[in-house]
């Protein structure tokens, strides 16, 4: 004999189901750590420092 289902409770299982699968596909596209975030933004600035203390004129602007 056939379990019986109760529709209902399937389809919110479902629809569960689904918000979790596009949860961790979004964690693994997008997620990123605080730690990760301020990591690559020291690294930014640091690059950033760099460049402008090679630059030739440190103000940007061309005085002609």
């Amino acid at each position: 004999m056939a379990d019986i289902v109760n529709l209902r409770q399937a389809r919110k299982q479902k629809a569960r189901d689904d918000k979790t699968r596009i949860a961790e596909q979004n964690r693994a596209l997008h997620g990123r750590s605080k730690a990760q975030k301020q990591r690559d933004r020291l690294i930014a600035d640091k690059a950033e420092r760099f460049v402008g203390g090679h630059r030739l004129d440190p103000s940007g602007k061309d005085e002609k």
